[in-house]
């Protein structure tokens, strides 16, 4: 394989450690809240948490709700599970009181910078860059929150260009911002599906970032492995192999 001119990477839980971040800001939040939230136990209450974020955000990218509508109706859900009742103003001001706690716990996954270092070191003149779906204000704080706006050439948002992963055309998307084809770039994302395969599909080097070793369906792994999906376990890895 030939090293790649372009790397580039998904945002949330591949460089940025949002799982964790969203764990310890609902937490520190429902502790402040105070009854009824504290009756479930905190891996009930995250897990609640995680699942509500995986549904309404889902609706947001797919076009059913708005960025602003699936951050209350995930304020709703949760406050309903707990016996609350929320209307829209009540539920975007929830939301916007546990999205203090959340940035609050805000950072980069600990292999994150190392793996750009020698990635620069191993590939001289190779360039970053990020697809990350979402709203391109909401993640380019991030990207500036963290120091990674350094790092990066890139910013290429869902939510701006108006393709979701794992359409192929976001990442062509990416490669033309950057003037290179898709045969010149790698991709770097923890989700198998929406990141990896989708990024293989479109001609670029697939990188699954598999940190906590799940294990994928049969039919993902069959399209991993038609569409020659490369796995690691952790960022350190990537640098070796890309090189």
């Amino acid at each position: 394989m030939t090293a790649p001119r372009v790397v580039l990477f998904d945002l949330d839980d591949t460089l940025f450690a949002h799982r964790a971040a969203v764990e310890s800001g609902i937490l520190r939040y429902a502790d402040t809240l105070g009854a009824p939230y504290g009756a479930l136990e905190a891996e009930e209450l995250t897990t609640l948490w995680h699942d509500l974020e995986e549904e309404h955000y889902h609706s947001y990218l797919a076009g059913r709700l708005d960025f602003e509508g699936q951050r209350q109706a995930r304020a709703r859900d949760f406050a309903a599970r707990h016996g609350v009742v929320l209307d829209d103003g009540q539920a975007s001001a929830w939301f916007a009181d546990y999205f203090e706690h959340y940035v609050a716990a805000w950072t980069l996954h600990d292999d994150a910078l190392p793996a750009l270092d020698e990635l620069e070191r191993r590939i001289p003149g190779v360039r970053f860059g990020l697809i990350t779906n979402g709203d391109l204000a909401f993640q380019s704080r991030k990207v500036h929150a963290v120091g990674l706006d350094a790092r990066v050439e890139h910013v290429v948002a869902s939510g701006e260009v108006g393709i979701p992963k794992p359409d192929e055309a976001i990442f062509r998307f990416a490669c033309d911002a950057f003037g290179v084809s898709p045969a010149e770039a790698a991709y770097v994302g923890d989700r198998l599906r929406t990141d990896a395969i989708g990024a293989a599909r479109a001609g670029l080097t697939g990188v699954w970032l598999n940190r906590r070793d799940a294990v994928p369906s049969s039919d993902d792994e069959h399209d991993a492995l038609a569409a020659g999906v490369l796995t690691i376990r952790s960022l350190a890895e990537l640098p070796e192999l890309l090189s």
